[in-house]
């Protein structure tokens, strides 16, 4: 399930791939038709991916889809079956290309289809506080409290026995049953995604969702950003603190508890039964393992493999960091 909640408008022709990336059209004689577009894991045939970075390149060599945006030097990594389209800056091709997919997911302005949830089918069904506004394909379950001042927006589903604190922004995500969300979390919102230009700056469209497990705790003034292309998601008995930022694309496994002002960025992988300290940083693209306790104020820039401590900036061993720092 990649993008539960955005409409995609296609299929289109490739060759209206390639005029938007401004490319020569005549290398594709026969004009396929393209059904979506995927990262790599997910794709399909008549899919078009993304390849950007060596560190996908075990994933790029066994993807499942007939087009791939990259570069010159990374298609040979990639499998007879997924025709590699050659540009210059795969990520700014990718925005592009997504944006014409999925038009409604490059902007993320407030819903305009909320109601108060006493107008709504929910009236009866829910304990709620004061000012509590629902958005349209709304899903509650049973027994779910939510707080004041609480704005459900848009594409969202509740399981039973969940409760929202007030003050809370929700859209684009999915919480199982007994989820608890503390006061002022914002979740589901367009992550921080875009790319630098000298006249204007080039939104990247997010069409994940956020999906948040069984029996977790989100703290308060969290806020948890929904997938560009893949969801984020937190695993069953996970708690965070308050005041946490989980970027796009994050993945976070089961039993893990993260302490207070704590960032992890975009598309990390965190296993299960980790533990990280306070004001911890965890930069993008990293695989943190199973069973790893990270010590508060750490800097992550690097994997860490499984049952390891870890502390200091850069983190690394906790035994040779003290050694070090006698």
């Amino acid at each position: 399930m990649q993008n539960p909640f955005f409409e995609n408008i296609g299929p289109f022709y490739i060759k209206d791939i390639l005029e938007i990336l401004d490319l020569n059209q005549n290398k594709f004689l026969d004009n396929p038709k393209v059904l979506d577009i995927k990262d790599l894991s997910m794709s399909n045939i008549n899919d078009i991916t993304f390849f950007h970075s060596k560190k996908y390149k075990d994933i790029a060599k066994t993807t499942k889809a007939s087009f791939c945006i990259t570069t010159d030097n990374l298609k040979n990594d990639l499998p007879k079956n997924c025709t590699p389209i050659i540009v210059e800056n795969v990520l700014v091709a990718t925005s592009k290309i997504t944006a014409k997919f999925y038009p409604n997911s490059v902007n993320d302005e407030f819903d305009d289809t909320v109601i108060d949830i006493r107008n709504s089918k929910f009236k009866d069904k829910v304990k709620y506080g004061k000012n509590v506004l629902i958005g349209n394909n709304v899903l509650i379950g049973s027994n779910c409290l939510i707080g004041h001042n609480t704005i459900i927006e848009k594409n969202v589903s509740i399981g039973s026995n969940c409760s929202l604190g007030s003050n809370i922004i929700i859209r684009n995500a999915i919480l199982k049953d007994n989820v608890k969300i503390l006061d002022s979390c914002i979740i589901g919102k367009h992550g921080f995604g875009f790319f630098p230009n000298n006249k204007i700056n080039l939104r990247y469209p997010h069409i994940g969702a956020v999906i948040i497990e069984e029996n977790c705790e989100i703290g308060a003034g969290s806020t948890i950003d929904r997938g560009s292309m893949s969801n984020t998601i937190i695993g069953k008995n996970t708690f965070l603190d308050n005041q946490i930022h989980i970027a796009h694309n994050v993945k976070i496994g089961e039993n893990t508890i993260i302490a207070g002002q704590v960032g992890i960025a975009g598309s990390s992988i965190i296993g299960n039964n980790v533990k990280v300290g306070g004001q911890a940083g965890i930069s993008g693209h990293l695989r943190i393992g199973n069973n790893v306790d990270i010590a508060g104020g750490s800097g992550v820039i690097k994997d860490i493999p499984d049952n390891t401590k870890v502390m200091g900036y850069p983190a690394k061993n906790i035994r040779k960091f003290l050694k070090e720092n006698r």
